[in-house]
């Protein structure tokens, strides 16, 4: 079943919210295309949800315009825009079978006739075969799919989901993340999802929008944001960076040489957001999974033409499909290494002195100015 939908982009121009004193979303500009499965990622308090509900209605916008297509819905209220809401709690009824949960939307219109269309919902969520059962006989994930399928029943512009699998354990949430994929893919209409979770977002989305502090940090596809991050929130918010900070020593049009003490590193000039002059400071970094690390007396094997500090391994930790190891450099304190469990050197453990190594290419520069710490505690407070 695909559904076609009239309509366009929504469109957020200027919008802000303020309570009092206190900003919960600065002045931005967002467009989310038509069709597209957009996240709204952020920690707790970045204004991701402020956000979703300035587009819902359920919050009036302090500055600015909502727009759906070429039409301003800015002070419409929620029952009269072309949206409808999925929350974390499922909020169904009850003492309704999942059917006549479904058609609740529909009978509230006055429409009589609404067998056909329940039917193709239901079957759209996989769920045809529990019609007649109540929510509680229902997981928590058919609970959900029971509530994306009586929003979507509505023929809404735009569906909205706050959170929407917040409440589920971690196999039943990953399941869920590809569900809502394929749902949005067969009817075709634009989903806005707000989530903490990084994971998720980048499941899903073709787009996401990192927030941080009431403001949009990075727009972008889900692997452009973690491979080309633009500030030290974003390389540490989606996944985790290490990040030196050195001083740039060359330039050239397609590489920057840069000096960390003694080390001499190069990176991509087009993978640099920084200042690009000698003698500038800057922060480079590379996720740790693009990382390889030696033994010391490997040394002479690393190719010349390899990215490379020496360190050593002060922890190691077994994390099933991996090991990652914290190694103290010179050049970086904790610097992580995440290698696949697949031919693991016995030799290293802790204590054990080696080289880090890997492909200048995997590098980006950012802006020495940003503080290192900021991504840091922003991990912190979203988990």
């Amino acid at each position: 079943m695909t559904q076609k939908t009239e309509g366009g982009d929504v469109r957020l121009a200027g919008i802000s919210k303020t309570y009092g004193a206190f900003t919960a979303v600065h002045p931005l500009d967002l467009t989310v295309p038509q069709g597209s499965f957009f996240a709204l990622l952020g920690a707790s308090g970045c204004g991701k949800t402020t956000t979703l509900r300035m587009i819902a209605g359920l919050e009036d916008p302090s500055t600015g315009t909502v727009s759906l297509g070429s039409t301003d819905v800015t002070h419409l209220p929620p029952y009269k825009r072309p949206v409808n809401t999925v929350f974390q709690s499922y909020a169904l009824f009850p003492h309704l079978d999942i059917s006549e949960n479904v058609a609740f939307g529909l009978r509230r219109r006055g429409i009589k006739s609404v067998q056909k269309q329940v039917d193709e919902m239901l079957e759209l969520v996989q769920l045809g075969q529990f019609a007649h059962r109540k929510p509680h006989q229902l997981s928590g994930g058919q609970q959900q799919r029971v509530a994306v399928a009586r929003a979507l029943i509505n023929h809404p512009q735009v569906l909205l989901l706050d959170e929407p699998l917040g409440a589920l354990d971690l196999k039943l949430r990953r399941q869920m993340q590809l569900e809502l994929k394929r749902i949005q893919t067969e009817v075709g209409i634009t989903f806005v999802h707000v989530t903490h979770d990084q994971e998720e977002a980048m499941t899903m989305a073709d787009q996401v929008a990192v927030m941080n502090g009431g403001r949009v940090e990075q727009l972008g596809a889900p692997a452009d944001l973690y491979e080309n991050p633009r500030t030290t929130f974003v390389a540490n918010f989606l996944g985790t960076s290490n990040l030196i900070q050195a001083e740039i020593a060359a330039t050239a049009s397609d590489v920057t040489t840069v000096t960390c003490g003694d080390v001499k590193l190069k990176l991509p000039a087009g993978r640099c957001r920084a200042q690009t002059s000698p003698g500038d400071r800057i922060l480079i970094g590379v996720r740790p999974e693009k990382v390889s690390i030696a033994h010391a007396d490997d040394d002479a094997t690393v190719p010349d033409s390899r990215n490379r500090l020496t360190g050593r391994i002060v922890a190691s930790s077994f994390i099933g499909v991996s090991t990652q190891f914290i190694v103290d450099s010179p050049s970086c304190a904790d610097f992580e290494v995440y290698v696949q469990n697949v031919e693991r050197d016995a030799r290293l453990t802790p204590g054990t002195e080696v080289v880090l190594h890997w492909n200048p290419e995997h590098t980006f520069g950012l802006d020495a100015d940003q503080a290192i710490d900021a991504g840091v505690q922003s991990v912190e407070d979203a988990s």
